[in-house]
């Protein structure tokens, strides 16, 4: 089987329900995990996807490990020696598709903690998680720009997490980390920006949607609680680097 003939999306699921059966927390992120919330189907947001990405609880580690190539995957051995307590990288043995795993928490260029929030969603991690995971990259590009305008259209900005990116989660976190708040505000301004270009295939009615909600979430880091080593670190601001660089992994 060619690489491209792996329908992602049924294979995604696959893996999901395999683990379920198994009792092990395994949860989408990443583009995919965005596009299974984009409830309208709306064209704009529509792509192929290549890999897959998921999260896995840290407690199951080793489960997970013997799980994998059960259903037909074989680990990246060297990567996974030296970082698999945090992340891992897996093969399809027939397809060579790539599988990225993050363990226990998503780290990219900012820490998002998930242990304890991997069954809030049946398929991908909770929303409010899943927007920080795109917010959190520091050199945003063109599709993660889209990945975070495709969340904040197509759900709601509130206190729950069905359908919902949980605002609470949202100053929970940001509180704890001023980067990960400073990262997020900057991207919020990115999408703000792009809601006024007009070559973007949005109706003003959607447009307004997502400032609003993304202004909800603004409003919200404007009220959340900012501990003293919060405060400290934001009278430094953006002199002292506030991001993890993050490497390319070669296979």
């Amino acid at each position: 089987m060619e690489s491209n003939q792996l329908d992602v999306v049924k294979e995604m699921t696959r893996l999901i329900d395999a683990a379920n059966a198994k009792n092990i927390q395994l949860r989408a992120i990443g583009g995919l995990a965005v596009q299974a919330h984009n409830r309208k189907n709306h064209p704009l947001f529509m792509r192929d996807f290549g890999d897959l990405d998921f999260v896995v609880a840290g407690k199951q580690r080793r489960e997970f490990e013997a799980f994998m190539p059960t259903v037909n995957y074989s680990p990246h051995k060297q990567f996974n020696v030296l970082n698999g307590d945090q992340r891992q990288i897996y093969y399809h043995n027939s397809s060579e598709m790539k599988i990225d795993i993050f363990v226990g928490d998503f780290e990219m260029c900012h820490k998002i903690p998930m242990e304890n929030r991997l069954t809030f969603d049946p398929i991908t991690i909770p929303l409010a998680e899943l927007f920080l995971s795109k917010a959190q990259i520091v050199e945003l590009n063109r599709k993660d720009m889209m990945d975070i305008t495709s969340l904040l259209l197509n759900n709601e900005t509130g206190n729950g997490d069905k359908d919902m990116i949980n605002l609470q989660i949202l100053a929970k976190l940001c509180s704890q980390d001023w980067g990960l708040y400073k990262t997020t505000s900057i991207n919020l301004g990115h999408v703000e920006d792009l809601m006024k270009d007009e070559s973007v295939n949005l109706t003003q009615e959607e447009r307004d949607l997502v400032l609003s909600r993304a202004q909800e979430i603004r409003k919200t880091f404007e009220e959340m609680p900012k501990p003293l080593p919060w405060q400290i670190r934001d009278r430094v601001g953006t002199r002292v680097k506030w991001y993890i660089e993050v490497e390319e992994v070669r296979r």
